[in-house]
């Protein structure tokens, strides 16, 4: 029997795509924002595609921003994009 693969929605580009191809980004309850890298961390989280056009496009267009219900800083989107390079 196959196993089911989990999907998620990427929030900038609205595909279903199976978990590991996507990055959670995590809002915590005190408003901090971070990439969740186990997927494991308490809070609001918001899925998108492990691709630097995507994020380019999630700055862009406030996507994130959105779906977290945060403004989010530069500085946030540069750690993503480090996770995303595997820095």
């Amino acid at each position: 029997m196959m196993k089911k693969v989990p999907l998620r929605k990427c929030v900038v580009t609205k595909e279903l795509l199976p978990k590991k191809e996507l990055l959670r980004i995590v809002k915590t309850k005190e408003g901090n924002v971070f990439a969740d890298t186990t997927s494991k961390a308490n809070g609001r989280g918001a899925y998108i595609k492990k691709d630097l056009d995507t994020l380019q496009l999630a700055i862009k267009t406030k996507a994130l921003s959105r779906a977290l219900e945060i403004q989010i800083d530069d500085s946030i989107y540069e750690d993503i994009k480090k996770v995303i390079l595997g820095e």
